[in-house]
């Protein structure tokens, strides 16, 4: 269960993975919600990381009524 509020920044970067798993990037606000276990970085065939929402990432966006 999350503990605190999340940054607009926060909410922005699971907006972006909810469309799609994207190739690891330098966002700051990955550590905190890697903290949270709101994403998770998972190996392609091709042997890329993405970085995708975790189902609790997803409970996230459904609670705040988007999706």
């Amino acid at each position: 269960m999350l503990r605190r509020l999340l940054s607009p920044h926060e909410i922005a970067t699971l907006l972006l993975l909810l469309h799609a798993p994207v190739a690891a990037f330098a966002k700051p606000e990955l550590p905190s919600l890697y903290e949270a276990g709101l994403v998770e970085t998972v190996a392609t065939d091709a042997g890329e990381s993405h970085i995708r929402l975790t189902p609790e990432g997803n409970a996230i966006l459904r609670g705040l009524g988007i999706k």
